[in-house]
């Protein structure tokens, strides 16, 4: 009977064992996992802002163009009279 025992004590502690160790594999794989979506979202992030920089110097640079084919206009109105 303490055969026994000694063996079930072994396999308690080897199953105990492999348990900790794959949580602990299983952490690190999310932990890794995290952080490339965090890269990943940083990108995005990152694109986003210069989209909307873009956007701002489009309105801009459209009003300019208004702006001046309005001054080009009224110049050539002034020349035909």
């Amino acid at each position: 009977m303490g055969d026994s025992i000694i063996v079930a004590l072994i396999g308690l502690a080897g199953s105990g064992l492999g348990s900790i160790l794959g949580v602990l594999v299983s952490s690190k794989l999310t932990t890794y996992r995290v952080e490339q979506l965090e890269k990943q979202v940083a990108k995005h992030n990152n694109l986003i802002e210069r989209t909307y920089r873009l956007e701002e110097r489009t309105e801009l640079q459209e009003e300019k163009i208004k702006v001046a084919n309005h001054r080009i206009d009224d110049l050539e109105r002034k020349v035909e009279t």
